[in-house]
């Protein structure tokens, strides 16, 4: 199991490394929880207007908190397994060959409640910096960065904050966490924080 990580590890770097930003048929691992997602078309491959990525998740359970995004739809079409979506305090389950939108402004949460993978195809519409940031989160973890899909409130402010895709907590006071992210964030920044990092991605926000 170490060596798989360590695999997985060196295997994430040299993605990044050799290719400065996300892109179409990179394979990234997350080495804490086996979690796999592979860019099907980038937002350099679209001129913006999407990201679509192949996911498989192997974590049981919610790894994010609920939260909405202000600017982007979601859609997931499932390909094995069964994913929970849970959108506006209900909860639905997809499994194979179904589809659903998540739309923008929803709060909102998905994820794998079972105790087998399950695998999906993920759209971003549109695209923003949403296939960075899932480097960014991989490669986090595979720092050690992460604990229970959490980052800590430093980072997670400042990715709020700088993060083109703006995402809010659905289950904090909007104007709470405005302040917060104005206040705090910038802090963070001084202390080398970044919403986007350069050494996953090849740029920094």
């Amino acid at each position: 199991m170490i060596i798989k990580h360590l695999y997985n590890y060196e295997c994430l770097c040299l993605n990044v490394k050799l290719n400065n930003m996300p892109t179409k048929g990179q394979i990234i691992t997350n080495p804490t929880s086996g979690d796999i997602y592979e860019f099907v078309e980038t937002a350099n491959d679209t001129n913006g207007e999407r990201v679509v990525m192949k996911a498989t998740l192997k974590t049981k359970g919610q790894v994010v908190p609920n939260h909405f995004h202000v600017l982007q739809d979601e859609t997931f079409e499932i390909i094995s397994g069964n994913l929970t979506i849970m959108i506006d305090g209900s909860t639905k389950i997809l499994s194979k060959g179904e589809m659903f939108t998540l739309p923008k402004n929803i709060p909102h949460n998905h994820y794998n409640n079972e105790d087998f993978p399950v695998s999906y195809i993920h759209t971003v519409t549109p695209a923003l910096d949403f296939d960075y940031f899932i480097e960014t989160l991989v490669g986090l973890a595979a720092d050690g960065k992460s604990k229970n899909g959490k980052y800590g409130l430093l980072q997670e402010l400042v990715t709020l904050k700088y993060l083109d895709g703006k995402t809010y907590l659905a289950d904090i006071p909007l104007g709470i966490q405005k302040v917060l992210m104005n206040v705090i964030a910038p802090i963070g920044r001084r202390f080398g924080y970044r919403a986007i990092y350069k050494k996953y991605s090849g740029i920094e926000k």
